[in-house]
């Protein structure tokens, strides 16, 4: 009897496997990203959490390498049509996908024929203006923004005889400072991550001082750069000088500075809000804290407002419409409050909407962790100008290289700062005619 009701139960179970059929396969998303290390585990969360939100589609994150690799491997990819959907793209590589017009597909049209409530006007100004066009039509989604902030170590200040709660707030008085940390013992003053995106880009819009004609280049094509050609010129100078007996300690092209204030050598440090979460992991012998950065009183309109740094979402053509119907869901959980909330909290990237900032704000984060709202209010700090929007170079990974090579012929005391940004604007200049030859 037992074994005729285990036959029964048995066949009564298949039959019902056999009316289910077999269970629907998840679209597949394809997103190529830049994040390795701690941020790479978080993206890796963003995707899961995406994924268990929801039962029709799957975001695969794939680290792909650096910046420049993950771009360049995209391209290379969609030539051979094997590309993703999603490819993460840093703020200078902006131009040159704008430029692949037949490659992108719009976020502002993806939202619209996907049929997902999309306005840009509910992401923060300073941020979105950077990725859309003169009508206001947003080009791609922005993921990771940051701008620009200073650390310095409180332990350092205290034992110089500085006030640990009042960060210099302006070069001259950067200048005091690291001074008196150098005779408290400390090798040297200050350093800086990414010498061109914070000493001369960022510095650039903080001062309203030009990198190009034509709004930097948002203008159009024929944007040529005039950085030797203002203000900047005495900076760079100043900080040739300052190399020379360690107030400032030149450390490398990206973040090769970040063991000098790790190791306690220099008790101040110019680098990206998204190191937070880095600083937050290795200066772990010593009290910090979050400053601005500092500006030259003497140049009228300083300080004004930072820039962005950091990298947006690219969506290239070529898949399947239901496939872009999966994009348009995912960036519009991206966009979430509570998620941008989460990213920015965790990472000290910015929030991308006003309205995370405010969920930050109420939830008490910035009350409990002093100086994580630095870089809202510096990049708010007025609205932007023409010199302070952001920059749209043609070929300004290369660009870069060339100011950044530059720059350490000042370092190294081979050139003066005149020369070398002379030079730095020349061999810019070339690059950006190339860049307009190829795109008229």
């Amino acid at each position: 009897m037992s074994t005729r009701r285990g036959l029964l139960a048995g066949s009564a179970l298949v039959a019902v496997l056999l009316a289910a059929g077999p269970a629907a396969a998840k679209t597949e998303i394809q997103w190529w990203h830049a994040m390795s290390g701690a941020l790479g585990e978080k993206v890796a969360k963003i995707a899961a959490d995406f994924n268990a939100s929801q039962s029709e589609y799957e975001v695969k994150a794939v680290y792909k390498g650096s910046y420049a690799e993950t771009m360049t491997g995209a391209i290379a990819a969609f030539r051979a049509k094997q590309h993703p959907h999603i490819v993460q793209v840093f703020e200078v590589g902006t131009a040159t996908m704008m430029a692949a017009k037949g490659a992108i597909y719009p976020i502002y049209q993806l939202m619209a024929e996907a049929g997902e409530p999309f306005d840009p006007k509910t992401y923060l100004p300073a941020v979105v203006g950077y990725y859309t066009t003169a009508k206001g039509e947003m080009l791609s989604f922005p993921f990771n923004s940051s701008t620009p902030v200073m650390y310095y170590n409180k332990n350092a200040f205290e034992k110089a005889g500085l006030d640990p709660t009042k960060p210099p707030a302006t070069w001259p008085e950067v200048e005091a400072a690291a001074k008196k940390l150098q005779a408290a013992g400390y090798p040297c003053g200050f350093t800086t991550q990414w010498p061109s995106w914070i000493q001369v880009e960022n510095w650039s819009a903080w001062h309203n001082q030009p990198l190009g004609t034509l709004e930097n280049g948002f203008g159009g094509l024929g944007t040529e750069l005039v950085i030797n050609k203002t203000k900047l010129v005495d900076h760079i100078a100043a900080l040739g000088e300052w190399q020379k007996s360690k107030i400032f300690d030149y450390g490398g092209r990206r973040g090769d500075a970040d063991p000098k204030f790790f190791n306690q050598q220099c008790p101040i440090f110019f680098a990206s809000s998204a190191a937070y979460a880095a600083v937050k992991a290795n200066a772990k012998d010593f009290a910090w804290g979050i400053g601005k950065l500092p500006y030259w009183p003497h140049i009228e309109g300083a300080p004004q407002n930072s820039i962005i740094g950091g990298a947006s979402l690219w969506v290239l053509r070529g898949h399947k419409p239901e496939e872009y119907k999966g994009v348009a869901k995912f960036f519009s959980y991206l966009s979430k409050p509570e998620m941008q909330a989460w990213w920015h909290q965790e990472t000290g990237y910015l929030p991308i909407t006003p309205a995370a900032y405010e969920l930050t704000k109420k939830s008490g984060f910035y009350d409990k962790n002093p100086g994580t709202e630095t870089a809202i209010l510096q990049i708010t700090n007025k609205p932007p100008t023409a010199n302070s929007k952001g920059l749209r170079f043609g070929n300004f990974v290369q660009i870069r290289d060339i100011i950044e090579e530059e720059l350490e012929a000042v370092f190294q005391d081979k050139k003066g700062a005149q020369e070398a940004l002379d030079s730095a604007a020349k061999r810019g200049n070339e690059l950006l005619r190339q860049f307009e030859k190829a795109n008229s």
